[in-house]
């Protein structure tokens, strides 16, 4: 595979993780290893890939561009396991290591490698970039104490810890940004296609152009055609998971994976939606969130690969229909009035095929809250204004935007082809492997997934 039209820490990435396969392109799609498996992406249009194009370009003063931290090899996002071979191979100098937003904070000291180890633990560990936002003017809460490891987060600028989104699949999105900050308009039906479209471009824009005035401290912003270049590349990608090291080939044989299939995925505000949202009237059905692998395991036979089929069209099942007692969920309980909804993975994966949720609807289901809180993240204690009552997250999340006590630690939710290239998992890398995004979800609803379940689901998981 030619790497001619990449940046050079994409090059200096590839080579220092021969450990994962890198495939030649084929029909003009791009295929990367992983530990599962092959990724690959396909480019609408047939142009393939413009070296040239803005998304490549260093537009900043700090050697950065967009793909720094989408890259295609992590399915156009980052994974921990490269982000530490980059820092290997470069002693920390690679442009993903700059104080402004990839060190624990902007004060840290960087002038040996030892010091840079340190100053960008966080990043090495979870694979988060820090976003430093004040608390708004209007919130109707206070930031009363913060227990920050870095002494630097204030009520002018909480240091917010996250990973990078993936720049691919993005026609199915429904927020830009974990917080959806820079989402113009609410995603929310009814909603021609159309205008849901205008309103993704229009986003896309923004967090490019916030992008490189901020991640990569341009002096200047960049031009209207700079930033059409770089959100019309992000729209044609598609990315999923196509071989499994087990299971084989993802597509045929009963199975429909593969980034081909999923560029001509059906999709608009609000289709399947499990709440009444769905502008057509159709009623939500779970066993039509994911329908990509019914039958897979269907042959006969007993060999390693054919166990594997049968693993993934389990965990599909099971991703489909096995009951959880939905509770305590902002955003989600609280709107429908409901302290429990009985509900699947689907209530919240409800998009077909892709795993997001076809509407705006940030939701707190728990992973920023202070009894998660790991060694380096800063917690911050918010006290509402009006009742005195008291919260400790290590993330605000949307209410950082809002200034909404209600929307203390809610964060839209990814879309979820592509998992296997891009561990750790969560907005804040909490979950290193899918195993434990699976044992997250078993302890914060009281599922009683067992070790079987728990086997198939990330065998499902990864073959997305």
């Amino acid at each position: 595979m030619s790497v001619r039209w990449v940046s050079v820490s994409f090059v200096l990435s590839l080579a220092v993780l021969s450990v994962y396969a890198i495939a030649a392109p084929r029909n003009g799609d791009l295929i990367t290893g992983n530990p599962r498996g092959l990724l690959r992406t396909y480019v609408s249009g047939g142009g393939g890939i413009d070296p040239a194009n803005a998304f490549f370009q260093s537009l900043g003063t700090n050697g950065r561009s967009c793909n720094t931290c989408h890259v295609l090899e992590a399915g156009w996002g980052t994974s921990v396991t490269r982000i530490r071979a980059r820092f290997e191979a470069t002693s920390g100098t690679d442009p993903i290591f700059r104080l402004v937003d990839g060190a624990n904070s902007p004060l840290e000291d960087v002038s040996t490698e030892a010091k840079r180890r340190e100053a960008y633990s966080m990043l090495l560990n979870y694979g988060v970039i820090r976003v430093g936002l004040p608390i708004p003017q209007n919130a109707e809460f206070t930031l009363t104490a913060v227990e920050d490891p870095y002494d630097f987060a204030s009520a002018e600028q909480l240091s917010l810890f996250r990973r990078p989104l993936p720049s691919t699949n993005l026609r199915f999105i429904t927020g830009v940004m974990w917080d959806a900050r820079e989402t113009t308009e609410p995603f929310l039906p009814p909603m021609d296609e159309g205008e849901a479209y205008d309103i993704l471009v229009e986003s896309l824009t923004n967090q490019a152009r916030g992008a490189i005035l901020g991640h990569a401290q341009a002096a200047s912003p960049p031009t209207a055609e700079q930033l059409a270049e770089i959100v019309a590349f992000e729209m044609s990608l598609t990315t999923a998971q196509f071989r499994d090291r087990q299971a084989g080939r993802l597509k045929g044989g009963n199975a429909i994976g593969g980034p081909r299939v999923l560029a001509n995925q059906h999709f608009f505000v609000g289709i399947n939606d499990p709440f009444g949202n769905n502008p057509t009237g159709v009623s939500f059905d779970t066993n039509a969130s994911m329908v990509l692998f019914d039958g897979f395991g269907s042959r006969r036979g007993n060999g390693r690969r054919q166990r594997a089929r049968a693993a993934i069209e389990r965990g599909e099942k099971l991703f489909n229909t096995l009951p959880i007692n939905i509770t305590g969920v902002a955003g989600l309980n609280d709107a429908l009035g409901q302290e429990s909804v009985q509900g699947h993975c689907t209530t919240c994966h409800n998009a077909p095929n892709v795993g997001n949720h076809s509407v705006g609807a940030p939701l707190d289901i728990g992973v920023s809250d202070a009894s998660r809180r790991e060694a380096g993240f800063p917690l911050y204690t918010l006290t509402n204004i009006l009742t005195g009552e008291t919260r400790q997250t290590t993330d605000p999340g949307l209410a950082l935007i809002t200034g909404k006590w209600a929307d203390i630690g809610k964060f839209k939710g990814p879309t979820l082809r592509g998992l296997a290239a891009r561990a750790p998992y969560f907005h804040n890398g909490l979950a290193a492997n899918l195993g434990e995004v699976v044992d997250f979800y078993d302890s914060r609803f009281n599922i009683g997934i067992t070790p079987q379940q728990r086997a198939d689901l990330v065998a499902f998981l990864s073959a997305l």
